[in-house]
């Protein structure tokens, strides 16, 4: 079995989260800058055998794609692209940022350290991963 590997995708950062070799634990993985994220999937998955993307799908409350829906698709025809075999599926990431900010102060981090965005991010791609993995 491979790992599936988990998808924040945003304009600046992209948070990343996999599971292991048998499926059953979602943890963050890093925050890449978003310029470098296919470079970033392309060197890990030569270490590493990834069988599902798995890409975070932002919507407004009313149910409707939230404004950065556009860049994502986008990302996925160049992930298509590059890894044809590799299928990618969605999950809805409705309120991953808040509850990833809610759990850094759950699990006692002290302000500062629950300003670092990044960290936001590659909690919130566990969350994604997480949801998938309830769901699955």
């Amino acid at each position: 079995m491979g790992r599936i590997l988990a998808i924040d995708y945003g304009k600046k950062r992209t948070g990343i989260a996999v599971t292991d070799e048998l499926q059953i634990i979602a943890s963050g993985l890093t925050t890449v800058d978003t310029k470098e994220l296919l470079p970033f999937l392309i060197d890990y998955t030569t270490k590493e055998r990834v069988e599902l993307f798995v890409i975070g799908e932002p919507k407004q409350m009313n149910n409707t794609p939230s404004e950065s829906e556009v860049l994502i698709v986008d990302f996925i025809k160049k992930l298509k692209k590059k890894f044809p075999e590799t299928p990618v599926e969605r999950v809805d990431e409705r309120f991953t940022s808040k509850m990833a900010f809610q759990t850094m102060i759950d699990s006692g981090l002290k302000k500062k350290q629950r300003q670092n965005k990044a960290l936001v991010d590659e909690i919130s791609a566990t969350l994604i991963l997480q949801n998938y993995l309830y769901a699955k």
